[in-house]
């Protein structure tokens, strides 16, 4: 689970313009992350509960260019919410979603795809704390949980601003939706939609290649 199209598909669509401080949520190895640093000159700190994840994580940001502008927090974020005083100009998460699954063998696995540890309404209700007054939230969720996410946030008085439904081909169902939350009351999200593959040739589409060009080799 170290490079997915989830966590592509945040990093690059997430809002990054003006922002200072940036909180990633279950960094796993620290793709999210690393992808915003790229994008912009904000301080990032990044939480993973995962002990080898968060390690590999260290690694992967010391490996890189924006080092010293990045820090890992192997804590879990309900932890690292309670113990934080600052605030943060945006919340990025590729939250575990799978709420009802069969459960996957591994602990590891576990942690990173279901529920357990760090839920909907707690991943919202901490973040909440975390922004500032203008702050924003970006997540990255299962189409079908999308309704359930935008209940919980609207409890904590946090509000669509941008809607970003992802489908495989042209064919397909919604399968993701990546939202961008913030506490401004907002009746109209702009909503946009986003087809990954060609359904004759199997490529990426053109729309795709644009959105994460400076990501792929």
């Amino acid at each position: 689970m170290k490079v997915g199209t989830d966590g592509i598909l945040l990093g690059a669509w997430t809002n990054v313009a003006g922002m200072q401080r940036i909180l990633d949520v279950g960094t796993g190895t620290g793709l999210i992350a690393l992808m915003l640093a790229q994008r912009s000159d904000a301080i990032i700190d990044a939480v993973e509960i995962d002990q080898e994840a968060a390690w590999q994580a260290e690694q992967n940001v010391a490996a890189s260019p924006w080092s010293h502008r990045m820090r890992v927090h192997p804590v879990p974020f309900q932890e690292f919410s309670l113990q934080n005083a600052g605030t943060y100009d945006l919340i990025v998460s590729n939250p575990p979603y799978f709420q009802h699954a069969m459960k996957p063998a591994s602990e590891s696995r576990i942690t990173a795809r279901h529920d357990i540890k760090l839920s909907y309404r707690d991943l919202i209700r901490h973040a909440g704390k975390l922004l500032t007054p203008y702050g924003k939230i970006s997540v990255i969720i299962p189409y079908d949980l999308s309704v359930t996410f935008t209940k919980q946030a609207w409890f904590s008085r946090l509000y669509p601003s941008r809607i970003l439904n992802v489908r495989s081909t042209s064919s397909k169902p919604f399968t993701r939706v990546i939202m961008e939350l913030s506490g401004q009351k907002n009746h109209r999200p702009v909503i946009s939609d986003l087809t990954l593959m060609q359904e004759d040739s199997g490529t990426y589409t053109e729309e795709y290649k644009k959105l994460t060009t400076d990501f792929y080799l």
